[in-house]
């Protein structure tokens, strides 16, 4: 414990603030309001809403700093992908690659002090576009984090396999690096910052051959325009070097 989580207080506590911030702190853990804290220990709601301002600063940590608790990626990720190098830990549960979208989710989940964890995930297409979707940074209770991957990897339809953060970075920075040199940015740059640091320091190149069997592969979403897509790869591949699929609306 530092300063004023120990004996010596600092930044107006006073006299038995560390007493009170550690009372407050466990009812704060068991999702009592600074309300309900005030009546439990009975001291004035400003001076409760101090001590909650103060539990919340000294359980602020960089998760980019903190040891990975759970990183996962959709089961099938390597369909249609290369591999260089050996990677035994860079486990995948083969399935159809026939009917392989490209996507592929990754979620990683670090410490984040006091029981929490501080998660981000994000939805990959590893055969042109990049990251389409990221989520996070998210704190939550450590005992909520089953529910959060069972949630997050219940659209692939298959169980997520467990995987080292070397895995997510090269799959999530790596699909970024390949989206650019076809000139395509993450789809929410802006969120996509505030993602990025989660997976820390990486310098690539990525050892992942992308696109589907070394050639960009553009399926499209619901989501996607086609038009400057294909427009986009025949200026950065060539005519006739890259694959498409345009779904149809009924």
């Amino acid at each position: 414990m530092s300063g004023w989580l120990g004996g010596r207080q600092t930044g107006g506590m006073g006299q038995g603030g560390g007493e009170e911030l550690e009372r407050v702190r466990k009812l704060r853990q068991r999702g009592l309001s600074p309300k309900e804290i005030a009546r439990a220990v009975g001291l004035p709601p400003a001076r409760v809403k101090q001590l909650v301002k103060a539990v919340a600063a000294a359980e602020t940590t960089d998760p980019t700093r903190t040891p990975v608790v759970e990183c996962w990626v959709s089961s099938g990720w390597s369909a249609g992908l290369t591999v260089t190098g050996h990677h035994p830990e860079w486990r995948d549960e083969p399935g159809d690659d026939d009917a392989s979208s490209g996507l592929v989710g990754v979620l990683l989940a670090r410490e984040a002090g006091r029981s929490r964890v501080s998660v981000c995930a994000w939805l990959v297409d590893v055969y042109c576009l990049g990251v389409k979707n990221d989520l996070g940074p998210t704190r939550t209770y450590r005992t909520n984090l089953p529910m959060t991957v069972r949630n997050f990897f219940a659209v692939f339809g298959i169980r997520p396999v467990a995987a080292p953060l070397e895995l997510a970075q090269h799959l999530v920075l790596g699909a970024v690096d390949y989206a650019r040199s076809l000139g395509f940015e993450p789809a929410a740059e802006a969120d996509f910052a505030d993602t990025r640091g989660h997976l820390g320091p990486w310098e690539g190149p990525s050892a992942i051959r992308f696109g589907r069997d070394g050639q960009p592969f553009f399926i499209s979403g619901p989501n996607d325009n086609p038009t400057p897509v294909l427009r986009q790869l025949e200026r950065a591949v060539g005519a006739g070097n890259f694959h498409y699929m345009i779904g149809v609306a009924e």
